[in-house]
Parts: structure tokens; C-alpha cells; sequence
């Protein structure tokens, strides 16, 4: 099976998703300290430490749609079937990642110093968004031919 440069990008995107989503679960098993290391909303922190369900329960939704990120990259790229709303789902993982990537820009470089972990999640989550740009772009273009 041949894949054009776009369905490259949107597969390793997919599978960034995938990774991350695995982590998120990781720290469910890895508790309060790893929640903290993966720089975690103080709740979510306090909610590990407690024994809450908030800590376990919003990371399961959170890596839920990574999850489905993975699988919208993947139905379009052509690795598994298609599924239904490919195209929106897309244009909004694009710009949700994207954005999320851009987020990070402006804490590089803070009074507190320079946030190593968000400058790679940042640049990470813009890759990944660029990459669901370029599979919208192309699953656009398939529809248009009729492919």
C-alpha cells in the first residue's frame, strides 16, 4: 500500500495521538506525581492525591478523543474504514491542535524561567496539528476528484 506525503503526516499524527492518549492513561496507574509531571490542572493533582474520581474519569475522556483523533487520521489516510464525519472532524482537530501548539509560544519565556516540557508538548501538538491540516486538505482535494 502506497500513501502520498499528506497521508504520511496525518498517520504519524494519528499515532502521536495514540501515544499521547496511552500517556494520559499512564498516569491514572502513575498517580499524583505523574499527573504533576505531565504539568496536570492543579485539580486534577488534588483529585489523584484524594482518590477522586475527577483525576481518572477527565483523563479517560481526554484520551477518549485522542483516541478518536487517531481514528479520524487513520479512516482518512485509508488504514481502516471510513468512518462518518471524517472531513469536519479534521478541520477541527487541525485547529484544536494547532492552537494548542501556539499556546506554549508565549510561556518559552516567562519570569520563571523557560518551561522545557512546554516548548515539546507545544511544538508536538502544532506538528500534529499541521499534519491534521494537511490531511483535511487532502481528504478535500479526494472528495473533489471523487476518489
Amino acid at each position: 500500500m502506497s500513501f502520498s506525503v499528506k497521508s504520511k503526516l496525518l498517520i504519524s499524527g494519528g499515532v502521536i495521538a495514540s501515544a499521547a492518549a496511552i500517556w494520559h492513561l499512564l498516569c491514572i496507574w502513575g498517580g499524583p506525581s505523574w499527573f504533576a509531571f505531565a504539568r496536570a490542572p492543579k485539580q486534577i493533582i488534588e483529585s489523584a492525591q484524594q482518590g477522586t474520581f475527577i483525576a481518572p474519569v477527565g483523563t479517560i475522556i481526554v484520551a477518549g478523543l485522542m483516541f478518536a483523533c487517531t481514528v479520524f487520521a487513520f479512516s482518512s489516510a485509508g488504514l481502516i474504514r471510513k468512518v462518518p464525519l471524517v472531513k469536519p472532524a479534521l478541520i477541527t482537530i487541525a485547529f484544536l491542535c494547532t492552537v494548542r501548539g501556539l499556546i506554549g509560544i508565549p510561556t518559552f519565556a516567562t519570569a520563571a524561567g523557560v518551561d522545557i516540557w512546554q516548548i515539546v508538548a507545544s511544538t508536538v501538538w502544532l506538528y500534529v496539528g499541521v499534519c491534521f491540516i494537511a490531511g483535511s486538505i487532502e481528504h478535500s482535494t479526494a472528495l473533489k476528484l471523487g476518489t
